[in-house]
C-alpha cells in the first residue's frame, strides 16, 4: 500500500500529468473551478460553513467526543507572510485515499448518495470555498501533508486541486505551541494563511458563532473559537467554546422522535455560562413514489426535525427539513415537487410535536417551563412566501380544531378545549383570583358560567398575538358579575385583596359594568345595627348611608352603636377603611363609591350627631362625653371642638335640653358661686346652669370619664363658668350690702383679679355694688366696723396716724389688717379697683371731699377756715404732699368775699396793689372784714388754694371784672392802667373799647374828649399845627410822656395817632378850608417843597397822580418811584430800576432834600422797602465777569428781605435768576445756580472746595455762606444728598485719582446710594492721572487668588477698606467672584488646555464649597465638561468629565496607576485643606456626574491558560474544614437572617463537595474600562483564589506565607461570595470573620472565642450535623484514601492537565 506521500505524487502524476505531455484542458478546468467556487459562496460566511459541514460529514472513531476548534493567531505559521493564519482542528477518523482523490478534484464527493447515511454535503467542491480568504490552505491528516495554491501550478498550470507536499517539520512545532504544548493534536488540521483582506471579516465571522451552529448536527458535540496571540491584549476575537448534550430521547407511536436538547456555551459573549436548550421535535413520513427526483432517489422517508428553543437564547423556533436547494445553498426550490411535499408535512409535525409539548404527555420530554411557552413559536406573522403563507394557514386550521387550549383549573385534572371554547380574563382580575385562592376562597366554579376560562399562565399580555391567532377572546362582562354573585369573593378575602376588587370594579365601571345589573350586587361592607359585617349594593334603595372613618380604629363605630345609628350611618369596617386610606388610588375608589359610600370625618358625624338627639338627656350627656374623648385621641382639634361645642345641647338644672344659651354655669352643688352669691343672679342674662348629670362619672362605647375630667372639658370648650372664670352680671348683688366673710372676701378679690387679667371689663353696676357696699372690714380710731371699699384706706400705719392725728375734723376708714391678714398685701391692685384708697394723696381728697360736703350743707364757718389753713401750713411745712388736698377744695365756693362766696382761685386778698384797679372793675377780694387782720399772715397758704396775692401784672382779671364809673373821668392812673390791659389782653380789646369810646374821659388841650375825637402829637406833622388850630391834642403834661408808650393801645381806641391817618385828616380839613377861601396862606414855591410847608406837603399827599419824572424816562406815581441813595449802588448794575431822575436836567441834587416827604407820599428811599422792585427788574449782563461779588451779594440780600416779608418770587425772576452769573471753582468759571454747589465748611476733611463746582468762596468771601437759603431759592445745591447724586453725576469729568478718591470719601461718609444710570460708574486708575472709568458690574472687590484680573478689575488694588464697602453698598459691587464667574473662567481653562496650579484649583472647588447648594450643583452639572485629574508636579490637567473616577477601590487604583492609561483619578488637594475637605469635594464630584472606578468597569475572570498544571489537594489543607463550616454556620445562625435550619446546612453542604485544584501560576481577573476615545484600558488584578461553582471546583495559587495576608482576604471573600451568593447584603460581614479565623489557622480555641466575640453560637442539631458531614479524622483518613485512589489512577507516564475556558 502506498505512502501518503506516494499517493498525493501518483496523483501530480497520473491525474495532473506533472512529469509528463501537458493535459489540453487543464486551463479550462482552472478557470471552471475558480468561478464556481467564487460565485457559489459570494459571502465570505460560507467558507465556515463549509467547514463545519464537512466536519460534521467526518467519521469518528468510537468512543470519541466529536470536536470542532478554529483557532486564529497573528503568526505567520505558513512562512507565506500572512497577517493571520486560521487553524482548524477536528479529531474525526482522518482523510483517506479516496477523500483525498476526491478533494483534488470537482463534483466527485466522497458524500454523493449517501444522504441516508446522514451526510449533508453534496456539491462537491465544499472545500474549494475556503479560497475566498486564503490563497494558500494547508491539510495534515492521517500523514497526510499538502496544501493547495489557487493560482496555477507551474508544472501543469491548474490551479485549486493540485496537491503539493509540504516538506517544513518547523510547522508541526508552530502549531503544536498553539493549541498546546501538554495537548495531542487532532488527527485533522487545517492551515489557513489569510488573505490581508480577509482579516478583519474572518475574525468577525469567528466572533459571531452563536450555540445553535450545532442545533442540527448529529455528530459534533463540542466547536470552539478562540483567538492566540502573544499578548492577549491584542486579542479582538470573542472567544467561545460550545458543547452539544441530549438527555432525553424516546421513540412515539407516530414514528417521531423527541428530545432535549442543551447547548452550553463559554465566552467572552456571556457573562458567564450560557446555557441553550431546545425541545427537538423529529418526526419522519415516508417518500412517496411520484414525488421522489433524481437526486433523492436512495431517500426512502422525510425526517423533519423542529427545534423550540427554552430560556433567553432565541425567540423563534426553526426547522431542518431535507429540502432542495440551489447551487449556493440560499435558495429554497419552492416549485419543486419534493420541497412542495415537504410544506404539506410540516402542519403535520408542528401541531404534533406542539401538543405533546403543550400537553406534556408522558412520552414528551419534561419541560421545566410552562406548556404556554410552547405556544411562543406559532407561526403569528405572515411570510412573503406565499408558500409558507399556506404552511401558515393549515397550522393555524388544525389547530382551532385541537383542544390544545389549557383552561384554569384548581384541581389536579388538567382541561383543554379548542380555541372558540376559551375566555381571557383581565390582566387585575387574575391578580385577585390568585390572592383569594391563595386566601383559600373556594374557584373551583371559575368555568361554570357560560364559557371556559384560558389557563392564568397563558392568559398573559406576551401571549396577545397568540392567542389572537387562535381566535381567543374576552369572557363577557357580566361573567364577572355572574362569578362575584356565585363565589365567596367579597366576604372571604382579606381587605387588600378586597381593595383589589373594589379597585378593579371601579376602574372598569364606566367602560364594562355601568350598563349591566351589577348595581344590585352587593360589594360595599358595613357594620350593622349588631356590629355585624353586612354587604350592600350601589344601587340598594334602602335608606342606608356607608360612611367611611377618618381615624384608625373603631371609634365611631362604637359610638355609633352607643348612639343607636341616630344619625342613620352606618360606617365601613375598621380594617376596610385602613386598607382604603393606605391605597394611592382612594380617590378612584372614592367617586366610584360616592354613590353609596361617603367619607366623614369625626367632625362631621359629630356634626349631623347633635341635631339627631332629639332632646333625649341620655344621648345629651352622652355626646358631651363622645367629644371630650374624641378630643382627648386627637381625633377631633381644639377648634372643631369650639365649634361643635357652641351647638351642642346642654341638659340644665331642670332636666331639660337646650341649644339656646348666652353663658353656661357650672352646677350649683358646689360651686363657688352659690357660695358667694347664693342664688343664680344671671337668669336674665340666658345662662344656663347645667344639671346634675355631668357631675356623675360617665361609661359611654367603652370609654370612662370621671367627674373632674368631664368638668375640666367643660369649663375650658363649653365655658361651663365658676367665679372667678364667670363674667359678673350686671346687677348688684345682695350679699355685697353685708359684711362678706374672709374666704368670701377673698373670693371676690380672686374674681376681680381674674378679670382685669383677662382684661374682661367689669359690668357698672355690679363694680357700683361691690364699691358701695359696706361688706369690708376696716378699723376707725382702734374700732372695727364694715365700709364700702370706696370709702376704705389702706394706709402704713405712720401715715394713717399723721392723718387721723392732724385731721381732727374726719375720721379715715383703714383697712382691718388683723381681720385679713398678710394675704390681704397681695390684693393691692383689686382693692385699688374697687374702690379702695391707697395713697396719702387720695386721704387728703377724701378729708377734702368731706369738708367740702360740710360746706354744701352750711357755710364754713371762720373757724374751720382757719383749722383748713392750718391744715395745710401743717402739710407744707413737715414737707408733705398737699396737691391733692387742695385739689379736693379749692374749686369749692366756701371762701367769703366782696361779691359773695367764692372759690379760691376765683378769690383775691386785697392790697394797695390792686387800689387802682378797684376804681375801673368789680374783682372779689376776700371779706376781710368777716375774717379779719388774722387772714394775712396765711398768704401762702391761699396762695396754694390758688388765692390771687399781690397785682403781679394780673391785667385780665381786671379786664374779666371791668366796671367803668358812669360819668367820673378817669384819674391819669387809671387812664393807663386801662392801656396796660389791652397791651397785656388782646383778647379784651374790644371789652375796653365799648366801655370807652363814647365816654369823655381823656383829657386834652381842648378838655375831656372821647377817644375818637383825640390826637396823639407826632413831629411829622406837627408843622401843620401852624396852618389848622383848635385840634384836641393829648394831654402829654396831665399823663406824662408814658402816655406815648400807649400809642398802638390809643389807636386801638380810636386816638389818631399814624401819620397816614392824621395827614388824611389834616387833608380832609386842608379841603374844607380851602373851599372856605383859606388856602392863600400855604402857597408852593414854583412847585418845590418847602419842609414848612405843610400845605404843600397835604396837597401831595392827597394828589397821587404819575407826576414825578423817572430815570427810564416816564412819569410815575410816589408809590412807583425810588430816591437813589448809597444802598441802591450794589444793585443797580444787575437792574433796571425806577429812580427818580435827579440830573440837572430835571429835579437835580436838590430832590434829595425832600427826603423825608417823599417818603411820607410812598417814594422807596431804603433798599429794604423797595426789593419787589429789585424782584421785577432783574437783568444781567450779558457778559457775568461784569458781575462783581458785591452785585451778586446785594442780590442774595434782597432775596432774602423778600423771602423774610413772606413774598413770593415772580416768574420773570426765577427765568432770569436761572442764567450764569455765579462764579465757581470749577473750569467753567460762571455757571447757573442749578449747576453750582454751596461749599460746605465741615466738608473739608473729606473734600477741597475745588473737587467740584462749588461757589467761589475766596471770590465772594466767606459772607457767601451766610446766604445758604437764599441760595437754595434760587436753585444752588445746598443739602448734603443732592451734592452727592451731583458730584457723582460728574465724576466723569475727574481723571485725578486724589480727586476721585475724596470725592468717593465723601459719598461714602453721607451712605450716598446710585440712583442714575450716569452715576453709576468707577475709576479705575492707570498711573496718577491716568485711567478709565468703567461699569461696576466689571468689578469686583476682592481677588485674594489673583485669578480674575483679565476678567475683573479688582477694586482692593487701588482704593482702601472703606471705600471698599462704599462700592459693595452703593454700586452693588460684589465682593468676590461668584461661582459663575468661576464657571466661566474654568470653561477658559477648559479650552486653552491650561494646567492649572494647585492654587487655582483650591481656589475654584473652594469657592464652590462655600457655595454649595442644588442651584450649584445643578450649574456645576450643566457647565463642567472637563474635571482635575493629578497629572503629578508640573500641573494640574482637566480632562472629560466621563473619563475622570473617583478612586473609591484602592486596589484597583493602583492597578490603573500602574498601567499606560494615564492619570484618570479625579484631583482632590494633598494634604487635605481645612476650607476644602476630601471627603466634601468628593461628594461633590459624585453629585455632578463623577463615576466611582468600581462602578465603571467591568471585571472579566480571566481563563486559565491551556496547559496550566494543576494539582489536586485536600480541602482541608486550605483550611475548608469543620472549623470553617461551624464558624459559616454561627454566622448564618444569627436571629437576624432569619434562615431555617434546612437553609443553613444547604449553605455549607457546598463546602463539603468542593473539589481544590493548586496551580503554581498566578490566578487574576481583568478590569475593562471603556474611555470616550473609544480605548478600552485593561488591567489584571491578582485574584489568588477562584470557585467555580458549575463545576464545584476552587481554584488556588500554591499558598506562600510570604503574602499571607492578601491569600487570607482573597480566600475569605471566594468563601463568602460562594457561600451567600443568594445574600448579598451579609457577604462582607462573613468575610470579615473567616479572614480573621484563616489568620489563627483555624485554631478551634480561638474561633470558639472568635464566635462569642460576635455573639455566635450553634445548636446541638447544628453539631450533629457537622459531625456527619465532617467526620473525625480517623474516618477522614479512610475516605480520602479512597477518594484519591478513584480520582487519580495511577498511570505510567499521565499526568493531570486541565484547561479551563470561560
Amino acid at each position: 500500500m502506498a505512502t501518503p506521500k506516494e499517493h498525493i505524487e501518483e496523483i501530480r502524476r497520473k491525474k495532473f500529468s506533472i512529469g509528463g505531455e501537458v493535459n489540453p484542458l487543464t486551463e479550462e478546468l482552472h478557470l471552471t473551478v475558480k468561478m464556481l467556487s467564487a460565485e457559489l459562496y459570494a459571502k465570505d460566511v460560507h467558507f465556515l460553513m463549509e467547514l463545519i459541514q464537512n466536519a460534521e460529514d467526518n467519521e469518528y472513531p468510537s468512543g470519541v467526543n466529536p470536536s470542532l476548534e478554529f483557532v486564529i493567531t497573528s503568526r505567520d505559521i505558513t512562512g507565506t507572510g500572512a497577517a493571520a493564519t486560521l487553524l482548524m482542528f477536528n479529531n474525526e477518523k482522518g482523510f483517506s485515499a479516496s477523500n483525498i482523490n476526491s478533494i483534488c478534484s470537482v463534483a466527485k464527493s466522497t458524500k454523493k448518495g449517501n444522504r441516508n447515511r446522514g451526510y449533508i454535503g453534496e456539491k462537491g467542491i465544499g472545500f474549494k470555498s475556503v479560497f475566498l480568504i486564503t490563497s494558500r490552505p494547508y491539510i495534515f491528516s492521517n500523514g497526510y501533508q499538502i496544501c493547495f495554491n489557487e493560482d496555477p501550478c507551474s508544472h501543469c498550470n491548474l490551479g485549486y486541486m493540485v496537491p503539493e507536499w509540504v516538506e517544513e517539520n518547523p510547522i508541526f512545532s508552530k502549531i503544536q505551541k498553539i493549541y498546546g504544548s501538554g495537548s495531542t493534536l487532532p488527527t485533522t488540521t487545517l492551515i489557513l494563511p489569510l488573505k490581508a483582506d480577509k482579516v478583519n471579516a474572518v475574525k468577525q465571522q469567528l466572533s459571531s458563532v452563536q450555540p445553535e451552529v450545532l442545533l442540527f448536527l448529529t455528530k459534533i458535540k463540542r466547536l470552539s473559537v478562540r483567538e492566540h496571540n502573544k499578548n492577549p491584549n491584542l486579542n479582538t476575537v470573542s472567544a467561545i467554546a460550545i458543547t452539544s448534550e441530549t438527555n432525553f430521547v424516546k421513540r412515539k407511536n407516530i414514528d417521531a422522535e423527541s428530545s432535549m436538547l442543551h447547548l452550553p456555551a463559554q465566552g467572552d459573549k456571556f457573562d458567564n455560562e450560557c446555557r441553550c436548550s431546545y425541545y427537538m421535535w423529529k418526526q419522519k413520513f415516508p417518500v412517496n413514489k411520484k414525488n421522489k427526483v433524481e437526486r433523492r432517489m436512495e431517500v426512502d422517508e422525510w425526517v423533519i426535525t423542529l427545534a423550540f428553543p427554552f430560556g433567553e437564547r432565541l425567540q423563534r423556533g426553526t426547522t431542518s427539513p431535507d429540502f432542495l436547494l440551489s447551487s449556493s445553498r440560499e435558495t429554497i426550490l419552492f416549485d419543486d415537487k419534493w420541497n412542495k411535499e415537504i410544506l404539506r408535512r410540516v402542519p403535520y409535525a408542528f401541531v404534533n410535536a406542539l401538543t405533546s409539548l403543550v400537553k406534556q404527555t408522558e412520552d414528551a420530554p419534561v419541560s421545566s417551563l410552562p406548556p404556554m411557552y410552547m405556544f411562543r413559536f406559532l407561526p403569528i406573522t405572515s411570510s412573503p412566501f406565499p408558500q409558507l403563507n399556506a404552511v401558515r394557514e393549515n397550522i393555524k386550521a388544525k389547530l382551532v380544531e385541537e383542544n390544545i387550549i389549557p383552561s384554569e383549573s384548581y384541581l389536579k385534572q388538567k382541561f383543554f378545549h379548542k380555541p372558540r371554547e376559551m375566555g381571557r380574563l383581565m390582566p387585575a382580575f387574575w391578580n385577585i383570583l390568585e390572592k383569594a385562592k391563595a386566601q383559600g376562597v373556594n374557584l373551583d366554579n371559575l368555568s361554570n358560567h357560560g364559557i371556559c376560562v384560558l389557563s392564568s399562565s397563558f392568559d398573559k399580555e406576551e401571549y396577545d398575538e397568540v392567542l389572537n391567532f387562535l381566535g381567543v377572546g374576552q369572557v363577557s362582562n357580566d361573567w364577572y358579575g355572574r362569578f362575584i354573585q356565585s363565589s365567596d369573593l367579597v366576604m372571604g378575602v382579606s381587605e387588600d385583596v378586597y381593595l383589589e376588587l373594589l379597585l378593579f370594579l371601579a376602574d372598569n365601571w364606566l367602560s364594562k359594568f355601568s350598563w349591566i345589573d351589577f348595581k344590585n350586587i352587593p360589594l360595599i361592607k358595613y357594620i350593622d345595627l349588631d356590629g355585624k359585617v353586612a354587604l350592600c349594593s350601589i344601587n340598594d334603595n334602602k335608606q342606608r348611608v356607608v360612611r367611611c372613618l377618618l381615624c384608625h380604629d373603631s371609634w365611631l363605630i362604637d359610638w355609633n352603636r352607643e348612639f343607636q345609628c341616630v344619625t342613620n350611618y352606618f360606617f365601613m369596617p375598621q380594617n376596610t377603611y385602613i386598607t382604603i386610606q393606605s391605597c394611592s388610588k382612594k380617590e378612584t375608589l372614592r367617586n366610584w363609591m360616592k354613590v353609596r359610600v361617603m367619607d366623614v370625618e369625626v367632625s362631621e358625624y359629630a356634626a349631623v350627631l347633635y341635631d339627631k338627639l332629639n332632646d333625649n338627656r341620655k344621648l345629651v350627656v352622652a355626646y358631651a362625653h363622645f367629644l371630650f374623648h374624641s378630643y382627648s385621641r386627637k381625633y377631633l382639634s381644639a377648634r372643631e371642638v369650639e365649634s361643635l361645642c357652641l351647638k351642642m345641647p346642654l341638659v340644665d338644672n331642670y332636666g331639660q335640653s337646650s341649644t339656646t344659651r348666652n353663658k353656661i354655669l357650672i352646677p350649683a352643688n358646689g360651686s363657688k358661686w352659690v357660695e358667694l352669691i347664693g342664688s343664680n343672679p344671671w337668669t336674665n342674662e340666658g345662662y344656663i346652669e347645667l344639671g346634675e348629670d355631668y357631675l356623675q362619672p360617665g361609661n359611654f362605647a367603652g370609654q370612662t370619664t370621671t367627674r373632674d375630667q368631664l368638668m375640666e372639658f367643660l369649663r375650658t370648650y363649653v365655658q361651663a363658668s365658676d367665679i372667678p372664670d364667670i363674667i359678673p352680671p350686671n346687677a348688684g348683688i345682695p350679699t355685697l350690702s353685708s359684711p362678706l366673710t374672709k374666704q368670701n372676701a377673698f373670693l371676690l378679690l380672686d374674681w376681680i383679679r381674674r378679670l382685669k387679667i383677662s382684661r374682661i371689663g367689669i359690668p357698672q353696676r355690679f363694680l357700683n355694688c361691690i364699691k358701695e357696699g359696706s361688706w369690708l372690714r376696716v378699723t376707725m380710731n382702734g374700732s372695727s366696723s364694715y365700709r364700702p371699699p370706696a370709702q376704705s384706706f389702706y394706709l402704713n400705719d405712720a401715715l394713717g396716724k399723721i392723718l387721723q392725728n392732724e385731721s381732727v375734723l374726719v375720721d379715715i376708714p383703714l383697712v382691718d389688717p388683723s381681720f385679713y391678714g398678710n394675704s390681704i398685701l397681695e390684693y393691692k391692685e383689686e382693692l385699688r379697683t374697687i374702690g379702695v384708697m391707697f395713697e396719702y394723696a387720695e386721704a387728703c381728697s377724701f378729708i377734702g371731699k368731706c369738708l367740702m360736703s360740710l360746706a354744701a350743707s352750711s357755710n364754713l364757718t371762720k373757724g374751720t377756715l382757719f383749722s383748713i389753713l392750718n391744715f395745710i401750713k401743717f402739710l407744707r411745712e413737715n414737707v408733705l404732699p398737699l396737691d391733692s388736698f387742695i385739689r379736693s377744695i379749692k374749686d369749692e365756693r366756701w371762701l367769703k368775699t366782696s361779691q359773695g362766696y367764692m372759690s379760691p382761685l376765683r378769690s383775691i386778698l386785697f392790697c394797695q396793689e390792686w387800689k387802682v384797679a378797684s376804681q375801673i372793675s368789680s374783682i372779689p377780694f376776700i371779706d376781710q372784714d368777716h375774717y379779719g387782720v388774722e387772714i394775712l399772715s396765711f398768704k401762702t397758704e391761699l396762695q396754694l388754694l390758688g388765692v390771687v396775692v399781690g397785682f403781679n401784672d394780673n391785667y385780665q382779671l381786671v379786664a374779666e371784672h371791668l366796671k367803668m364809673p358812669p360819668s367820673c373821668p378817669l384819674t391819669p392812673k387809671a387812664t393807663l392802667l386801662v392801656l396796660a390791659c389791652i397791651r397785656h389782653c388782646p383778647k379784651s380789646t374790644d371789652k375796653f373799647v365799648k366801655a370807652l369810646q363814647h365816654l369823655k374821659c381823656l383829657k386834652t388841650d381842648s378838655g375831656f374828649k372821647s377817644p375818637v375825637e383825640c390826637f396823639l402829637f407826632d413831629p411829622e406833622w406837627g408843622c401843620l399845627l401852624q396852618v389848622f388850630s383848635g385840634i384836641p391834642i393829648l394831654d402829654q403834661k396831665f399823663y406824662g410822656s408814658t402816655i406815648l408808650d400807649y400809642k398802638v393801645e390809643l389807636k386801638k381806641l380810636g386816638v389818631l395817632a399814624d401819620f397816614e391817618e392824621s395827614v388824611k385828616a389834616f387833608s380832609d380839613l386842608f379841603k374844607q378850608r380851602k373851599d372856605m377861601g383859606e388856602s392863600s396862606n400855604a402857597a408852593a414855591n414854583r412847585g418845590r417843597f418847602s419842609p414848612s410847608d405843610g400845605q404843600g406837603q397835604a396837597k401831595a399827599t392827597a394828589d397821587q397822580g404819575k407826576w414825578l419824572w423817572t430815570r427810564l424816562g416816564s412819569h410815575r406815581s410816589p408809590s412807583e418811584c425810588i430816591l437813589f441813595g448809597p444802598e441802591w449802588e450794589s444793585i443797580s448794575p444787575i437792574t433796571v430800576l425806577p429812580f427818580i431822575d435827579d440830573s440837572d436836567a430835571h429835579y437835580g441834587r436838590a430832590i434829595h432834600g425832600y427826603e423825608k416827604e417823599l417818603k411820607s407820599m410812598g417814594v422807596v428811599i431804603k433798599l429794604e422797602d423797595g426789593v419787589k422792585f429789585v424782584a421785577d427788574s432783574l437783568c444781567f449782563p450779558s457778559n457775568p465777569y461784569r458781575i462783581t461779588h458785591v452785585n451778586a451779594l446785594s442780590l442774595l440780600k434782597c432775596i432774602r428781605i423778600l423771602q423774610e416779608k413772606g413774598h413770593s418770587f415772580p416768574e420773570s425772576f426765577s427765568r432770569k435768576a436761572s442764567q450764569k452769573w455765579l462764579k465757581t471753582n470749577a473750569g467753567a468759571g460762571y455757571r447757573s445756580p442749578d449747576q453750582c454747589c454751596l461749599f460746605d465748611t465741615e466738608w473739608k476733611q473729606y473734600l477741597k472746595p475745588t473737587d467740584g463746582p462749588f461757589i467761589n468762596e475766596i471770590f465772594y468771601g466767606s459772607e457767601i455762606n451766610s446766604f445758604r437759603k437764599e441760595l437754595n431759592a434760587v436753585g444752588v445745591i445746598v443739602e448734603v444728598g443732592k451734592v452727592c447724586s451731583f458730584l457723582a453725576n460728574h465724576l466723569d469729568s475727574h481723571s485725578n485719582l486724589a480727586t476721585i478718591t475724596r470725592i468717593y470719601n465723601f459719598l461714602a461718609k453721607f451712605k450716598w446710594e446710585a440712583d442714575a444710570e450716569a452715576g453709576r460708574r468707577i475709576w479705575i486708575p492707570d498711573g496718577h492721572k491716568k485711567g478709565q472709568w468703567v461699569n461696576p458690574t466689571e468689578c469686583v472687590l476682592h481677588d485674594k487668588d489673583d485669578l480674575f484680573s483679565t476678567q475683573f478689575y479688582v477694586l482692593d488694588k487701588h482704593y482702601g477698606r472703606k471705600l471698599l464697602e462704599f462700592f459693595a453698598s452703593a454700586f452693588a459691587v460684589k465682593s468676590i467672584p461668584t461661582v459663575g464667574d468661576f464657571c466661566k473662567f474654568w470653561k477658559v481653562w477648559e479650552s486653552s488646555e491650561h494646567k492649572l496650579s494647585n492654587g487655582e484649583c483650591c481656589a475654584f472647588w473652594v469657592c464652590v464649597m462655600k457655595h454649595w447648594s442644588s442651584k450649584t450643583e445643578k450649574l456645576l452639572a450643566d457647565c463642567l465638561v472637563k474635571l482635575p485629574v493629578d497629572s503629578g508636579s508640573d500641573g494640574i490637567l482637566l480632562f472629560d468629565r466621563r473619563d475622570v473616577f473617583i478612586a473609591d477601590d484602592l486596589l484597583l487604583k493602583d492597578a490603573f496607576e500602574q498601567s499606560s492609561c494615564g492619570s484618570i483619578f479625579v484631583w482632590y488637594p494633598q494634604p487635605s485643606l481645612l476650607a476644602l475637605p476630601r471627603t466634601k469635594l468628593l461628594e461633590i464630584f459624585s453629585k455632578i456626574g463623577v463615576r466611582t472606578i468600581s462602578e465603571s468597569v467591568q471585571k472579566q475572570e480571566l481563563s486559565l491558560e491551556e496547559g496550566v498544571e494543576f494539582k489536586q489537594v485536600k480541602p482541608r489543607d486550605i483550611y475548608i474544614d469543620k472549623a470553617l463550616a461551624k464558624l459559616i454556620l454561627g454566622f448564618l445562625g444569627n436571629p437576624a437572617l432569619k434562615l431555617e435550619a434546612a437553609k443553613r446546612y444547604e449553605a455549607v453542604k457546598c463546602l463539603q463537595n468542593l473539589s481544590v485544584q493548586e496551580t503554581e501560576e498566578p490566578i487574576e481577573e481583568r478590569y475593562s474600562l471603556s474611555l470616550t476615545s473609544g480605548k478600552i484600558v485593561n488591567v489584571r488584578v491578582s485574584q489568588m483564589v477562584r470557585w467555580d461553582r458549575e463545576s464545584s471546583i476552587l481554584f488556588t495559587q500554591r499558598l506562600d506565607r510570604s503574602n499571607l495576608l492578601e491569600y487570607a482576604t482573597h480566600f475569605s471573600e471566594v468563601i463568602s461570595k460562594g457561600v451567600l451568593w443568594e445574600m448579598e447584603d451579609h457577604i462582607n460581614a462573613l468575610a470579615e470573620l473567616i479572614r480573621l479565623a484563616f489568620l489563627l489557622e483555624f485554631n478551634e480555641e480561638a474561633v470558639g472565642f472568635l464566635m462569642k466575640s460576635k455573639n455566635l453560637q450553634i445548636f446541638m442539631e447544628d453539631e450533629k450535623f457537622l459531625s456527619a458531614t465532617f467526620p473525625s479524622e480517623q474516618s477522614r483518613h479512610t475516605d480520602n484514601a479512597l477518594y484519591e485512589s478513584q480520582q487519580f489512577p495511577v498511570t505510567d507516564d499521565d499526568h493531570l492537565v486541565c484547561g479551563l475556558i470561560k
